[in-house]
């Protein structure tokens, strides 16, 4: 475990070196350390954010100071506080209480039509397979929310089979559609929000995964488990007139 500063008010708790090697394994510890800080309430920090291979602290340091009466001392005082927590955690094997950020299964609709797919002949050259091929394996695969961000509600998505990842587009795109299907390298996500990107689009779900007068707001988090289900232009159509009638539950498998 490796701690270091980001700027003068945050530190990066870094887990392990490499994702690739055994990505589910790294999930797990990163979740784990993750959880630990969240429920050990460590007074001044503000925010927790897991990502690969790492979890990020954002803290007040005016409130640290107070607490460790070491002023000049911040970053030294609350990374032993943190090595202390993530290490007796690790030793006790120690089980996670919340319920919050217990893996949760999510079934999102996604439609590959080609008004939406703008990007999967690309893809699909790339792998050197067809179109519908790439169809079967994006939605017959299961991903893991390794973390959110980018913009609110954004899901980076890992465990996208390796013949489907594809490079970035070289000129991104300036505005893409909320509730684009894309995949970014080794990765797949969606687009909560109109922004631009760079993705390679495949798809388009009509899910809503960002409502800020929610709580949480975003549909997705940090470890849940996510399967993509092709449903036709028609089946999208009718999900979105129904969601916007309030008369569908875009959660399809909350468990």
């Amino acid at each position: 475990m490796q701690i270091t500063a980001l700027g003068d008010s945050a530190l990066i708790v870094r887990v392990r070196d490499q994702f690739e090697d055994a990505p589910e394994e790294t999930l797990n510890e990163v979740f784990r350390a993750f959880q630990l800080l969240r429920d050990a309430g460590i007074p001044g920090v503000i925010d927790l954010a897991p990502a690969y291979t790492s979890v990020a602290i954002f803290f007040d340091p005016i409130v640290v100071a107070k607490v460790s009466g070491k002023p000049g001392e911040l970053f030294d005082w609350l990374a032993e506080r943190v090595r202390k927590i993530v290490t007796a955690g690790a030793h006790r094997g120690r089980r996670v209480r919340s319920t919050r950020t217990v893996a949760r299964p999510v079934e999102i609709p996604v439609c590959y039509d080609p008004e939406f797919a703008l990007d999967i002949d690309r893809v699909a050259e790339q792998a050197q397979i067809s179109a519908s091929e790439v169809v079967d394996l994006h939605s017959g695969s299961e991903y893991r929310v390794a973390c959110i961000g980018f913009v609110p509600g954004f899901p980076f998505l890992a465990g996208l089979p390796k013949n489907l990842a594809t490079p970035r587009r070289a000129v991104p795109r300036k505005e893409i559609p909320a509730g684009s299907v894309g995949i970014g390298g080794a990765q797949t996500g969606i687009y909560p929000l109109r922004s631009p990107g760079g993705w390679n689009l495949i798809g388009r779900t009509p899910m809503k995964l960002f409502d800020s007068i929610k709580d949480p707001p975003t549909l997705l988090c940090p470890g849940d488990r996510v399967r993509f289900r092709a449903i036709s232009r028609e089946q999208f159509a009718a999900f979105a007139e129904g969601s916007q009638n309030h008369n569908w539950n875009p959660s399809l498998r909350s468990g």
